[in-house]
Order: structure tokens, then sequence, then C-alpha cells
């Protein structure tokens, strides 16, 4: 059964970047509902194999996918964030940033963009390709499609409305660029650390 992670901060941490109604809001309750909605489908699944139902196990498989995206998205996003974030990263972020991207800022404006020009709800996604070797950014619809199987989620921006719509209303750059004043970029150094030796856990 899958539960509700907790944070690691208050829901007052990331003001004003992130309000606390917000934060409370998106964690207990639409965090919450995927999470649920993960635990019934589950039980479904369960059920229309035990009564020989597989004409139901395709739309529950895809239910499912939906439901656990939305749990796994969240519990990354919420790691991702700190009240001591911001700012430009160093290390092994600074040398990935150059090699793949030009820079820092390049790198940005193009997860900008990203996160900008989804067409209804979704996440931009800085994930890591293990099969080629590199980083790359990607738009996720809704909470689970048109993202390459196998890809390791690094950092992660969630542009659904409950994100934001209380506090930007419809204008999604500036929540975009406040959100950058909240980025861990600890936690995203320590994913891609693990994530090129192989040794990613989603919650690390």
């Amino acid at each position: 059964m899958y539960t509700l992670p907790d944070l690691d901060y208050d829901y007052s941490a990331l003001a004003p970047w992130i309000s606390p109604e917000i934060m409370e809001l998106h964690h207990s309750k639409h965090h919450q509902a995927y999470v649920t909605g993960a635990n019934t489908t589950l039980d479904k699944l369960d059920q229309a194999r035990g009564s020989g139902d597989f004409a139901a196990i395709t739309k529950l498989e895809k239910d499912l996918a939906f439901h656990l995206g939305g749990h796994i998205n969240h519990s990354v996003f919420w790691k991702n964030m700190s009240p001591d974030g911001g700012g430009e990263p160093d290390g092994i972020l600074q040398v990935t940033f150059e090699e793949y991207f030009s820079g820092f800022a390049s790198f940005q404006a193009q997860f900008n963009e990203v996160a900008l020009s989804i067409q209804g709800s979704g996440w931009a996604i800085l994930a890591w390709d293990p099969l080629g070797q590199r980083p790359h950014i990607y738009q996720l619809y809704d909470q689970q499609s048109n993202l390459p199987a196998g890809q390791i989620p690094l950092l992660q921006l969630d542009m659904w409305e409950h994100a934001f719509y209380l506090q930007y209303r419809n204008v999604k750059a500036d929540y975009v660029t406040a959100w950058w004043n909240v980025v861990d970029w600890t936690d995203v150094s320590s994913r891609l650390n693990q994530a090129t030796t192989g040794s990613l856990t989603l919650l690390a």
C-alpha cells in the first residue's frame, strides 16, 4: 500500500514564493488523492484478476499509471524544494549543465520554455537517461504521458493549476520564476550522483 510522505519542512516554509495555503492543499489533498487512487486501483486490479474479469484490466492499468505517476512526481517535487534553496548550482551540476546545455542560463531558459509551453496539465522534468548516460529535459503530460521508459527524474516542476493558481492566478511565468528561489540544488545534485552510479532511490 502506498502512503503519503511527510514533508521535510512546514507548509509555510517556502513562503513567499509558494504560499502556505497552496502547500497544504497541494500536499494533504491533491497528493493524497493520488495515493488513495493508486491503492484503490490496486484493490480493483486484484478483484478483477480474482473474478476473471480481464477485460477490465487494461483500463485499470491506465488508472494505476495515472495515480502512481502523480504519487511519484509529487514525491520527487517535495524533495526538490527547500526553504534554503535557490541560487545557481555548482559541482557536478554546474559541469553537467555546461556540457549538455551550454551553461546554467541556457539550461534554465530551456526548462522555463518547456514548463510554460505545456498544453493543459503536466510537468517540466530534468531526467537522467541511463541508456545514453546523459540528461534530458521533458514535458510530461498529465502525470504519466510522453516520458520514455527508464528515465530517472532529477528535477520536477508541477505545472498543474493546483500548484500555483491560488497565488499566481493564470500568470504561470511568475510562478516559474518564483519556484527557482526554492529549488534545492543539493537534492538535485545528490540525485544526479546516484543516477550516474545506478544507486538512486526515489525518496533519497
